[in-house]
């Protein structure tokens, strides 16, 4: 049924968004040049899979999760995009062909690896990544990889179709901070 959800909405939202999505991509080409980021992150079963965002930080930062990342590799329009999450909205492609849901455990880097150890050992990877989640409503990011991997058991654990359109509508009102660069 969450399947379901996931088409419909994320269809719904690339049709309905295209003027925000055409509109953050040409301030995108003015801010960095390059307003699309592709970063290789760990899926499904542990799979691989191309996650899609608009780039919010400079094109020569290091590919590293966004806790290790500098502040000032974030630009003007970037940090506008991080705070609204209106960065994540491409991710709507990566929903649509089901290499991810609106709900899950956020994707990883595949060089973290003491996070890939403990979600493994949790079962996490039985399910598809998702934009947002019972970790991202309570500000809790790859920064603490043992806590983050309980948090997402335990959402994957008591998933329901309710706690799915909660943290959906927990995120949409702004609940939560987002991944958080270094200062």
């Amino acid at each position: 049924m969450i399947r379901i959800f996931d088409v419909i909405f994320s269809l719904l939202g690339l049709v309905f968004g295209l003027p925000v999505l055409l509109i953050i991509w040409v301030l995108g080409l003015f801010d960095t040049g390059y307003p699309i980021f592709r970063q290789e992150r760990v899926g499904r079963n542990k799979q691989n899979f191309t996650l899609i965002k608009f780039r919010t930080m400079s094109k020569d930062t290091a590919s590293v999760a966004t806790h290790l990342a500098s502040s000032s590799s974030l630009t003007p329009l970037g940090s506008f995009l991080r705070k609204t999450k209106l960065d994540e909205l491409p991710q709507l492609w990566n929903v649509l062909k089901g290499e991810m849901s609106l709900v899950g455990p956020r994707p990883n880097l595949f060089n973290q690896t003491e996070l890939i150890n403990l979600r493994s050992a949790l079962g996490v990877y039985d399910v598809l990544p998702g934009i947002t989640g019972l970790a991202q409503i309570k500000d809790i990011d790859m920064s603490t990889p043992a806590l983050l991997a309980k948090t997402d058991a335990e959402m994957i654990s008591s998933m329901s179709i309710t706690n799915y359109f909660k943290y959906i509508f927990l995120t949409f009102v702004g609940k939560g901070q987002g991944d958080r660069v270094r200062r």
